[in-house]
């Protein structure tokens, strides 16, 4: 079988990646994310998906790469990382018993070869959150990193009232089921 990258430099999409057992290296994908005006977010995650893994792809023509992206969509806007405390327990205040979708973008792509790509739509309700809670969550799992403020695989599945998802593994950032389908039909053996 031909290399295996992930365009990504995620630790969470190579430690969801590393569960299907196969063997892939890590490549950083030179894209700009800038949102175009008045790109929906599912557009974006599935515009930004495809990107990485032709930005990779064009430099490993040997190569499968996968390529994906996440947008949190709140009130129909993208919604980003908060980057600090403050931005979290912004975010989280905002999102307090409200619902928020996150678009999961999906590509397989080898140079030359049109592209095998998918979209994950997970919503999220989020429980009332008071002032305390959210602060207490906050300094507990430092979510900064991450689009909404939580990491709904630690202590942030406490914020929920409900998660409504094909694919739990698409909320922490690459979607598996939608991963190993699109795999198999690249050519890899898996269960």
């Amino acid at each position: 079988m031909p290399p295996l990258i992930l365009a990504s430099t995620s630790r969470y999409r190579r430690e969801l990646l590393g569960r299907l057992g196969l063997d892939f290296d890590v490549a950083r994908p030179d894209t700009d994310e800038t949102p175009q005006p008045g790109e929906a977010p599912s557009k974006l995650a599935w515009r930004l998906a495809e990107a990485k893994a032709a930005a990779v792809a064009a430099q490993r023509p040997d190569a499968w790469v996968i390529g994906s992206d996440q947008v949190a969509e709140f009130d129909g806007r993208p919604i980003g990382k908060p980057g600090g405390r403050d931005g979290a327990i912004a975010q989280l205040g905002a999102m307090s018993g409200r619902e928020v979708r996150f678009c999961t973008g999906l590509c397989v792509l080898r140079h030359g070869q049109a592209a095998l790509s998918e979209l994950d739509v997970t919503t999220v309700r989020f429980r009332e959150l008071s002032a305390a809670e959210i602060e207490r969550y906050v300094d507990a799992e430092q979510p900064y990193d991450c689009a909404g403020s939580f990491k709904s695989e630690g202590l942030g599945i406490a914020l929920f009232e409900a998660v409504e998802s094909r694919d739990p593994t698409a909320l922490i950032g690459l979607p598996l089921i939608a991963t190993a389908r699109l795999l198999r039909r690249a050519g890899y053996a898996l269960p």
